[in-house]
């Protein structure tokens, strides 16, 4: 492998199905296998925006020493109507659970990531509009 090359395989399962695995093995299903439901590509690019940003805000907020005690990150996305079907909108909502978690802090975390480190993020901006919203709990609060 060259250096600096990312490989993926994608081998087929049969119908529809294929699942991608990395180098390391770490795998991940696109299609119904087995009776159990795969997450199809164009969704696999919204878990990895969700994964991407969620890492950067982690990390950010870890080094603020802010007391998290937990965090997701939810995402939806619009498609175009017409054929490619890109990605046209994605909102972001940051769901972050802690102890005096400052607002100035997730704001600035999620700036840093949605202008600087977010790789898939910035890629999938110069397509789609993205959006985003944070809300802080107390831990054992719920969502809505």
């Amino acid at each position: 492998m060259s250096e600096g090359l990312t490989e993926i395989t994608a081998t087929w399962k049969g119908e529809m199905t294929f699942v991608g695995q990395n180098a390391l093995g770490g795998a991940v299903q696109m299609g119904p296998l087995d009776g159990k439901p795969g997450v199809n590509p164009m969704q696999l690019l919204l878990v990895a925006i969700a994964g991407c940003t969620g890492v950067d805000i982690l990390s950010i907020l870890q080094k603020k020493r802010a007391d998290l005690t937990d965090m997701q990150v939810r995402v939806s996305g619009k498609r175009a109507d017409e054929t490619p079907m890109i990605w046209t909108h994605i909102h972001i909502t940051y769901l972050i659970w802690g102890k005096s978690i400052k607002p100035k802090d997730v704001e600035q975390a999620i700036k840093l990531s949605e202008d600087k480190y977010c790789s898939v993020g910035i890629m999938l901006g110069k397509s789609a509009k993205i959006t985003s919203e944070y809300h802080i709990l107390k831990p054992g609060e719920t969502d809505q």
